[in-house]
Order: C-alpha cells, then structure tokens, then sequence
C-alpha cells in the first residue's frame, strides 16, 4: 500500500482497489532481442567477406598477369632491339610474322586489363606495346630494293676483296717507274683521294674541271686551272688559273680568262664551252665548243681562239657520261699527246678514241670501243690505254672498262677509287705527276696513280 502511494506521488498511473490494493501501469522498454537483424548482418559480413576474398585474389591473379605480361614485353623489347641492329639484308630472312602474332596478343590481354584494371601502369604497358609494333611494321617495310641492292654490294665487295687477295699474291715487288714511261703493264691501283678545296665559284656549281697543263713536260708545271661550268651544268663562261698551289688554296693571284662577251645587253658564245670535258695541254684550253660539235683551242695568254669540226661527232648531250650532262666530247692527255672521246651515231652511242694532232687541230686517227659511253660516269687515258669507270656506290667508283690503242684491244679489270661525293663530273690523268683530277659535286680532288711494273 504505501509502495502505490509512492508511486502515485511519483507521478505513476496507478490504481486503488480496495483498502489494501493498489495497481499501476508501467511502461517498460521493448527488451526482445533483434535475431532477425543478426542474422542479416551475419549474412552481409559473409558476402562482403567473400567479395574481399574474390576481389584479392583477382588482384593477386592480375598481379601475376602484370609480371607475366611484363616478362613477355621486355622478352619482345630486347628481340626488337635486336632487330633494329640487324644488316637490312639479314631482315629479309626473319620470320616478322611470328613477332607480328605475339605483339596482337600482347595487344588483347592489354586490352582486357585495361577493362578490369585502371592506372597508369596498364597505360604504360599499352603504350609500350603499340611502339613496339610499329617498330616492327616500320622493320618489315623496309625498302627490299634498298636491301637486294646491299646483297648485290656485298656480293661485289666480296668478290673484290678475293680478286684483292689474288692480286696482291701475284704482286712483284714495286719496282719504280720514271714519270713520262709507258714501259709498264698498265695501272694498277689508285691512291685515297686527296681532297684541296671546293672551287671557287662555291657549291652551287657542281659541274666542272679542274688540273695542271697535262702536256708531257709542259713549260708551266706549276700552274693549276680551274674552270666551273654555269649552275645549269652546261655552259663554260670563263677558265681561272693559278700560278701555283699555294695561291689555288688562297684564292690569290688568280687571272680569269672569259669565253663569253656581251654587247648591247646580249650574250655572244661564240667561243663558249659547253659540258665538263675540257684540259689544259701546252698552256692552251681545249674544249667542246657550246652548241656543236666542234673542237675548241683559245691559248690562256694570248686568247688566242681556234675551233674545228669532229666529224659525225654527235654533241648536245645526246651520248654524254651517266654522271655529267652535255660531256658528249671529252678530251683527255697522257704520254702519248692529246686525245677525244666521242661517239657517232653509226656506233650507236660506244666510245670512239681520237688521237688529236694539235699543229692542225684536227683527229688523225680513232679506235672504235665496244663500250656504251652512257654506261660509264667519266674516263680518262694513260699511255695510249682508256680506261672507263661506273659507281658502284655513293662512295666508290671502280675503274672497269680498258681499251688499248696499240693493240686495238679491250678488256674488263676491277680497280677501286674512292669518292669525298657521290657524282663524278670529270676525271683528267696528269703524267706530269702521275695524278687523277677529279671535279666531283664543287669539289677539288686529286689521287695518286701507280703502275704495274
């Protein structure tokens, strides 16, 4: 009774029944235990637990997938790099089509990563991949012609390092020959080229000539001429000289001798030269006349000028050199005195060898050549012996063709002479000092020549 009344005064909603009774109403918290949301987060921390578990090991697998994928990119990186230093023609003889199906499967496995996975690492290994294959694409289109053209050189290089070989055991010991003898047995190799300067023009003028007076004991040995043909390859405007060597080099003391005259603003070349055949013998500049086929003659002194007709001579750059245009009349000095090389239209297009008599200006004899002249980038003679060459390579001529006009015969040999540029615009033999003078590109090159005893 008196716990009722207590909580009567409490507040409490109660009830007297009676004197000694006394109910009440309490409101107690709901106390049933939650088992249905236990046993969810139950379920939930299972199915996240299982999802960590699988997400891991997926990580884990990619990780071995990365390694593997890896492995296999540095294995392509280092066959590639392989590639890259191969001869071009070792390229022709790989299997590029084996590479070329692992790379694409290295492109697809990247390409599923790429979907699961995202970051940089994966970016890096596409990017990789896609320089790798187009390394390899760019590898397999290399030009073949570029390659077979290789083989052919090697091929060439080989066969002349065993005619080298051959050669040097059937070599007598060099016995010296006097300048101005023919009492030999023809060439037998060429110097490195010696290279002096470009001609004085500049490089724009690739065509031209250059030397010493090539008349056997000429009274100005020490003089050298220079004479640049117009930036067009053609025309022969003026001829320089030099009284010697040291002032060739230093662009000094030169004296210029015109080919050309203007008069009321029109240019006669009447006494003009036309291509790259051109040599100083016994102070006089010999030369193709410009538009014809004539033989030119004006003295460095005096100007003095002569021309003469070659008969059936053809001219106009119709049969000129490979290398060197509007070079159809081409002289040449050595021992023996003056020489042409021409050709006709009756020996279609083969060299024809003229022996000049300079006291008349005129061509006494010739020697008919089975060699097409187009065929050759230039020639030059030593003691009565033509001796025609071809490129073999941007940096190699050879000397393969001879003619001798003693015995009206002619022969194949293989002699190399290396080049400072890849054309040759005239080639002239001095047997003053036994040297070739070559005009190659603007350049001013000369080389030693030795005989076979």
């Amino acid at each position: 009774m008196v716990k009722c009344l207590e909580l009567v005064t409490q507040n409490a909603s109660g009830t007297l029944m009676g004197k000694d009774r006394c109910v009440c109403e309490v409101q107690l918290p709901d106390s049933s235990f939650p088992a249905k949301k236990v046993g969810f987060l139950e379920d939930e921390t299972i199915r996240l637990s299982n999802r960590v578990e699988h997400e891991m090991q997926m990580i884990e697998e990619q990780d071995i997938r990365m390694d593997l994928y890896l492995e296999n990119l540095m294995n392509l990186t280092k066959r590639v790099e392989n590639l890259e230093k191969m001869r071009p023609e070792d390229l022709i003889e790989f299997n590029f089509e084996l590479l070329k199906k692992e790379i694409k499967e290295m492109e697809i496995l990247i390409l599923e990563l790429r979907k699961k996975q995202k970051g940089t690492h994966v970016e890096n290994l596409d990017m990789e991949v896609r320089n790798i294959s187009k390394i390899v694409n760019q590898l397999e289109t290399l030009d073949k012609n570029s390659v077979l053209k290789t083989q052919r050189e090697m091929e060439l290089l080989k066969k002349r390092i065993l005619d080298c070989e051959k050669n040097l055991k059937n070599m007598k010991p060099t016995v010296p020959i006097p300048l101005g003898s023919c009492q030999h047995h023809g060439l037998a190799r060429i110097s490195n080229p010696n290279l002096l300067q470009m001609n004085w023009k500049g490089s724009g003028y690739k065509y031209g000539a250059w030397g010493k007076d090539a008349a056997w004991n000429a009274t100005k040995k020490m003089m050298y001429w220079v004479a640049p043909l117009n930036a067009d390859g053609r025309i022969l405007e003026s001829v320089r000289t030099y009284p010697t060597l040291y002032d060739l080099q230093m662009y000094k003391n030169q004296m210029d001798l015109p080919l050309i005259t203007t008069i009321k603003n029109k240019v006669n070349y009447t006494i003009a030269g036309q291509g790259s055949g051109m040599v100083v013998y016994n102070y006089n500049l010999y030369y193709n006349c410009y538009n014809s086929r004539d033989m030119c003659r004006i003295n460095l002194s005096s100007a003095f000028q002569q021309r003469k007709t070659i008969p059936g001579a053809v001219f106009n750059n119709k049969y000129s050199y490979s290398s060197s245009s509007y070079q159809d009349i081409d002289f040449a000095s050595d021992e023996k005195g003056l020489w042409v090389l021409y050709t006709t239209e009756e020996n279609s297009g083969n060299i024809v060898v003229g022996k000049v008599n300079v006291a008349t200006l005129t061509v006494n004899s010739t020697w008919t050549t089975t060699q097409y002249k187009p065929g050759v980038t230039n020639a030059f003679m030593i003691c009565g012996v033509l001796y025609a060459t071809r490129s073999v390579s941007p940096k190699q001529e050879e000397v393969f063709y001879m003619f001798d006009t003693k015995t009206g015969k002619d022969g194949h040999i293989s002699i190399m002479l290396e080049k400072v540029t890849e054309k040759v615009q005239s080639l002239n033999y001095n047997p003053n000092d036994r040297k070739l003078y070559m005009y190659s590109d603007g350049f001013l090159t000369s080389y030693d020549v030795f005989m076979k005893p």
